[in-house]
């Protein structure tokens, strides 16, 4: 076995790999529909479906982070409100009242240990401001020595500024650094700049070689075995 540097640091994508959707859904939030129909009590809801996907492309197309606001006037432009109010437009901006997002059961344990092993931990996501507050009322921000936020750098990933972010918030080079996403052609981006990239795809019924894993406590052992290669 010929030794290299191990991983040192570990770069989380957010969602789907560290947090999940309270109800079940991404966009829009879980409380879309009541709050909509709190202002617009006949709302036709048959149109729900076509304005949520129409909300999706909007967000899909954007080359970087969407505007909040206009993301929902898109939906509610299909919905039939084509002049929503500026209250309506506040409070579905507002926090929820409740959490949006939830740490998926494996993330404690497997942060807790990675923070044991002396290894350093970043974020970058693709997403609005506030990540970071949203994941210290989740007690997990502590975990993390930085969050690099895509409304914030401006731009999105794969875009090579996202990376540098994350990396530079641990003080590390690319090659000391394992980035973790649930989408393939990301960590393939960031393997073409240096990094050491794993996918998290936990809707897969087992694992697929070394660089697809299908929980995260598997990352324990993929961290610990690339310190070194045959």
């Amino acid at each position: 076995m010929q030794k290299r540097e191990p991983v040192r640091g570990v770069m989380f994508d957010a969602g789907g790999v560290l947090t999940r959707p309270v109800g079940g859904r991404w966009n829009p939030r879980y409380d879309f529909e009541s709050i909509v129909m709190a202002h617009h009590p006949h709302l036709r809801a048959e149109l729900l479906p076509e304005a949520i996907a129409a909300g999706q492309h909007f967000l899909d197309a954007a080359i970087t982070t969407a505007n909040r606001a206009d993301y929902h006037r898109t939906m509610l432009r299909v919905l039939e409100i084509g002049d929503p109010s500026p209250q309506l437009l506040a409070e579905l901006e507002a926090p929820a009242a409740g959490p949006v997002i939830e740490p998926y059961p494996d993330v404690r344990p497997v942060l807790d240990e990675l923070r044991l092993r002396g290894v350093r931990m970043s974020v970058v996501s693709d997403n609005w401001a506030g990540l970071e507050a949203t994941f210290a009322g989740l007690d997990i921000q502590h975990y993390f020595e930085g969050f690099a936020i895509s409304e914030i750098l401006g731009c999105r990933k794969p875009d090579p500024r996202m990376y540098a972010e994350g990396s530079r918030l641990l003080g590390l080079a690319p090659h000391e650094c394992l980035f973790i996403d649930d989408d393939p052609e990301l960590v393939a981006a960031a393997e073409t700049l240096g990094y050491r990239g794993v996918t998290l795809d936990r809707e897969a019924s087992h694992r697929i070689g070394d660089d697809v894993i299908v929980s995260l406590d598997e990352l324990l052992s993929i961290v610990e075995a690339r310190g070194c290669h045959a």
